[in-house]
C-alpha cells in the first residue's frame, strides 16, 4: 500500500536521492524549511519504509566490473524446492545485481555485472552447477545509455 505524501516530504526525497550526504541544514534550505520538521519527515518515512536506506553508489568500471550482462532464464522446473535453491543461489552471488522473475517466455531476467566475459563464464559454470535450468541466454550491454537509483517522486 502506498504511504501518503505530501509535496514537502517529495521534495525532501528528491533531495536525498540526489545526494544523501547532504546535511540536514542543507536539505532544509532547500526544500524551504526548518531542520526539526525535516528530520521528523525523514524519520517518518523510514519507519513507513519509504526511506529503505541510505547507501554509496560505485562507478563499476572504476572498480574493474568493465562488462555488465543481462541473463535471460528459462525453467522446467516450477517446484518450491528448485526456486528455493535457484534465488539462494542468486542470493550468494554478488555479480547479480538485480533478478526479476517475468511473466511470459523467459522465467527470470538477472543482471550480471563482471570483469570480462571470462568472469562470466566463470560466474555461468557456478550458477548451473548449483541448480539445474533449462536455457540461459546472455546479452552483453554494449553501452548503458541510462542507468539511475533515483525513483520519479
Amino acid at each position: 500500500m502506498a504511504v501518503r505524501l505530501d509535496e514537502m516530504d517529495r521534495k525532501i526525497l528528491a533531495e536525498l536521492q540526489a545526494d544523501a550526504s547532504q546535511s540536514l541544514d542543507e536539505i532544509a534550505r532547500k526544500v524551504g524549511s526548518s531542520k526539526t520538521p525535516v528530520w521528523n519527515r525523514i524519520r517518518r518515512m523510514r519507519e513507513a519504509g519509504v526511506i529503505l536506506r541510505q547507501t554509496a553508489l560505485l562507478d563499476a568500471e572504476a572498480l574493474g566490473l568493465e562488462a555488465c550482462f543481462f541473463v535471460l532464464i528459462r525453467t522446467s522446473e516450477h517446484e518450491a524446492e528448485w526456486q528455493r535453491k535457484f534465488l539462494k543461489a542468486l542470493r550468494e552471488r554478488p555479480e547479480v545485481l538485480e533478478a526479476h522473475r517475468l511473466a511470459g517466455d523467459i522465467d527470470y531476467i538477472l543482471k550480471v555485472r563482471v570483469a570480462n566475459a571470462r568472469a562470466y563464464d566463470t560466474f555461468y559454470q557456478a550458477l548451473i552447477s548449483e541448480v539445474r535450468i533449462y536455457n540461459v541466454t546472455a546479452l552483453l550491454s554494449m553501452e548503458e545509455i541510462k542507468a539511475t537509483t533515483v525513483l520519479p517522486v
